[in-house]
This record gives C-alpha cells, structure tokens and sequence, in this order.
C-alpha cells in the first residue's frame, strides 16, 4: 500500500520550502549588505590613508622650494632639515592611519603594497635616510665656501628629493589603485546579490503558486465537496456519496461522512416503522413529565443534580451486574459506564457549588473594612476580566471620574464587582460593550455598569436577587450571584439597583457605598429575608 501523506506532512513540507526561499533571500541579502559594509569601511579607511598620503607629498614637495630668506650654505641647510622633518611627521601620521586600517580588518592585502612604500623599513624610509646623508655630507663647515650653487640642487641631494617624491607618487597610485579595486569587486558582488535575490523572487512567486494550487487539491475541493454533501444530507438527500481521494484526513473524513449517512437512510427506512410504537410511548411519557413537573415545582433547586445522581447509579449497577456476569458487548458497557461515572461526578460536582453558594450566602458577621481607592479596585478586577474566555470580542470602557475613597472590605467589593461584570459579558454577543463609570455622588460613591447585551423584562427585574432566579444566556450558574452581592452591599450600608430598557436593549447596574463606615449595617440573618430588588441578570 503506497504512503499517505497526511495534511500535516504536507503542510511542514511546504513550510520548508518557503523557509528555504526566505533564508536564500536573506543569505543572499546578507551578502550585498556585508559586501556593501565592507566596501563602504574599505574605502573611508583608504580615504583617510589617501588624505595623509598627500599631505606627505605637499611636504615632501616643500623640500624643492627655495629657502625664505637669502642667506649662506648653513642657513639653508638648517631650513631644509626642518622640511625633512616636517616630511617625516607626515610620514608617521601616514603609518598611524595604515595602522589603524589595518587592526580593524579593513584591508584585505593586509597593506602589503603600503608597508613596501611607506614601513619601518619601506622604499620611503629609504630614501629619508638617503636624504638625510646627502645633507650632512654637502652641508658640512667644508663644504660652507664650495660655491654658490644652492644645496637642494647639488646632485645627489636632488637626486634624493626626486626619489623620495617617486616613491610618495607610487604610494598615492597604489592608495588608488586599491579604492578601485574594492569598488570593481563590490560592483561584482552587488550584481550577484542581485541576481540572486531576483531568481529567489521568481522562484518564490513559482513556489507560492505551485503550493496554492495543491492547497486547493488538498483543502479547498474536499471541503467544497463536503459542504455540498452535508447540504444535501440537510435536505434529506441519502443517496449520494462524497467522493474524495486526496490521501489525507480528508479523505478519511469523506469516508466518514458517507458512512453517517449510510446509518441515517438505515435509521430513516426503519422509524416508518417505529411511528405507531414511539407514538404510543410518547404518551406514557408525556403522561409522565406531568408528574415531573410536578416534582419539579415542589423540590429544592439541589434536587436536580441529586436525582441525575440517582439515575446514574441505577444505571451502573445494571451495567456492573452484565460485566461481572461476563456478557457480551463488554467494550459498550464500559463506555457507558464511563459516562455515567462524569454524569454522577459532574452533578456531583454542581450540587458541591451550590452548597458552597449557599454556605458562602449564609456567612454573616462583619468582616473587616478600610479605606479603599475604587479606581485601583475596579481596575484591578478588569485587569483578570479581560482574560476570561466570555471576554473575547467583546469591550470593556472604563471612566472613572476622579479618585473616589470609600470604606470598603477590598476582597468582597472585588467579588460583586467580578460577578457584575461577568454577568454583563455573558448577556452580550461579540461586539458588545460594557462601560463602567466611577463616580461620587450625593456624598456616596456611585459605580454604574451599562451593557448592550440582552436585556431584562419586567419579570425578571422583579424575581432577579431571588436566591436561584436566574436566566443566564449560557444555562450555566446557580442564580446565587447577584443575592450574595445583594448581601455584601447591603453589609456596606449601600445599595444596589438595575434597569433595563427591555430585551435585546441592554442593562445597567448601579452600586452606590457610603463613603465613611455606615453606623448601621447588619446583613440580612437568612435567604429568605433577601429583598427582590430590581437588577440585571445574575450568574
């Protein structure tokens, strides 16, 4: 059987190739820019060596001028050493500049050409010290009454001074010389980045071409032909099959697909059948759900997980009695089995939080308070919001105005702040916004949450801090989250009031706390002593 390539082997393998494309352009890139860094430092360097290389020949120039003032063979003798000197600086100043080219790698010759012409033991030093001998043989007291010719112009010393300005010419040409050799080679290397990166670009633009057209062998016809499919499997078409044939997890989900639908004509073709039977039962069931209903207006809201609990269990132990028996279908009876352990485990679970809701609403007592910045509190508690799954497209505008101070217990305040916010975000779709506002008024602080989301009819208002009232868009909580808010502002000697407009025009909380420790604040002694206020929807 050939290999089948999975989506995912597919997906690396083009992934390489665009990786591989990415990393030639960028070598390729790297390149011209290096090569470009390298010139560019080459160049100022040889610049530099180039503008000391001249002032070396503007002072070995000087040494053919006549002297300042008229004067003896001694005076010009003494001017023309100090010339020599001056050429030597320049000379030095020249080394430095080769010197310094040189540590920083920005020759690639390693001045080999310089050093000839311009080291310690170099074609100029030479002819310095050529120099410097003719001057001290023609400059000599005996020599002082030979003539009148002037000494730069006796032979060997012109001789020497000639040399000297061939070698410092030689020295500028090889400066030269090496500028337009490092330009040429950048040009060379310029021109093959170029190429390169061109002929990455259109191999690129070949490639992403070539991958989008097997992505749509590969993704898009398979999903257009389940989509079809599925169409008409909701029109109750079962006669059709979706034929795919990439080789991957599509096709196995064609595979699939067919084989539900082969299962649902088999279940169609035999409920014809089952019509009078199912009716008969529905009968007794509806029969049934009255007494249900009954049950289920007079037991407690707990009642509910306890008897999904009950159901659980019967169902096991007729289950466990098949397996230890040693019946068939033992792979079947232990998934349900399994199912209805997390069925008892999750009502288990549910009747474990309303326990804890009820506990934690039957705490009475005061807890401490102290003075609480509501700006940095609020923040605070949107600050963990705006990570919450409920949060995602959705807005949270928060306008606080000013610093507002009130006595507060921190933690309980960030607990009603939490659930109102919670609230407000559940009852909202994507693109909904919640604006909070912070201000104090009337001598209290007043904290305003206005929603967008569903709303709240005249009925709800009324039964909303009701303990396990609620009507939660996502049939989760156990309607004890606004009572137990209710509670911790009725402990603050504050309040706590909704409105709303009506369904699908939004809600809008206001929590008002004094803003000094309210003399008398004794929390309601039991549930049933919980004022139905009017508010927005609770948990």
């Amino acid at each position: 059987m050939a290999m089948r390539w999975r989506i995912r082997h597919k997906l690396l393998i083009g992934l390489g190739l665009v990786v591989a494309v990415m990393a030639l352009l960028l070598a390729g890139t790297l390149e011209g820019l290096a090569s470009f860094r390298a010139t560019m430092n080459n160049v100022d360097s040889k610049l530099a060596e180039l503008d000391a290389a001249q002032k070396l020949q503007l002072a070995i120039g000087q040494l053919t001028a006549p002297p300042d003032a008229a004067g003896d063979t001694m005076d010009e003798a003494a001017q023309l050493r100090g010339k020599v000197r001056d050429a030597r600086a320049a000379l030095g100043t020249y080394r430095e500049r080769l010197r310094a080219t040189l540590e920083r790698g920005r020759d690639p010759d390693k001045g080999f050409n310089e050093l000839a012409l311009a080291g310690e033991n170099g074609e100029l030093e030479r002819r310095f010290n050529e120099l410097e001998q003719a001057l001290t043989k023609f400059a000599g007291p005996s020599m002082s009454t030979e003539g009148s010719q002037p000494l730069r112009s006796r032979p060997p010393v012109s001789m020497a001074i000639a040399r000297l300005a061939v070698a410092s010419n030689d020295l500028q040409a090889v400066i030269n010389e090496e500028l337009f050799r490092r330009i040429h080679d950048a040009k060379a290397h310029n021109k093959t980045s170029i190429w390169v990166v061109v002929l990455t670009s259109v191999g690129s633009v070949a490639l992403m071409a070539a991958l989008l057209r097997f992505f749509y062998g590969w993704v898009f016809y398979p999903v257009r032909d389940l989509e079809a499919g599925a169409c008409r499997l909701a029109r109750g078409d079962f006669g059709q099959r979706i034929e795919v044939h990439s080789g991957d997890e599509m096709e196995d989900l064609a595979a699939a697909f067919n084989d539900m639908t082969r299962r649902l004509r088999e279940m169609y073709d035999d409920l014809e059948r089952q019509v009078n039977e199912r009716s008969r039962q529905l009968v007794r069931s509806e029969r049934l759900a009255s007494v249900g209903f009954l049950a289920a207006g007079v037991a407690h809201e707990i009642n509910n997980p306890l008897h999904a609990i009950a159901l659980c269990s019967e169902a096991l132990e007729g289950r466990l009695r098949d397996l230890l028996a040693g019946r068939a279908g033992g792979d079947g009876q232990r998934a349900t089995v399994e199912r209805y352990l997390k069925t008892i485990q999750e009502e288990a679970f549910r009747c474990k939080a309303i326990t804890e809701k009820l506990l934690d609403f039957s705490r009475g007592g005061e807890k401490k308070r102290e003075p609480a910045e509501l700006t940095d509190l609020v923040q605070s508690v949107l600050d963990v919001a705006q990570h919450l799954q409920n949060c995602k497209g959705k807005r949270i505008v928060f306008q606080p105005a000013g610093r507002v101070v009130a006595w507060v217990n921190v933690m309980e305040l960030k607990s009603v702040v939490l659930n109102l916010v919670v609230n407000a975000l559940d009852s909202m779709e994507d693109g909904g916004t919640l604006t909070i506002t912070l201000r104090q008024r009337d001598g209290r602080a007043e904290v305003v949450f206005a929603d967008t989301g569903c709303g709240m009819t005249a009925e709800v208002l009324e039964n909303i801090f009701e303990p396990f009232f609620t009507k939660s868009r996502t049939g989760k909580g156990t309607g004890l989250g606004l009572t137990i808010s209710h509670r911790v502002i009725s402990q603050h000697g504050g309040e706590i009031e909704a409105a709303s407009a009506g369904p699908n025009q939004g809600s809008t909380f206001t929590v008002r706390l004094p803003l000094q420790p309210a003399e008398n604040s004794d929390p309601p002694s039991a549930i049933s002593s919980q004022p139905a206020l009017t508010s927005a929807q609770a948990a």
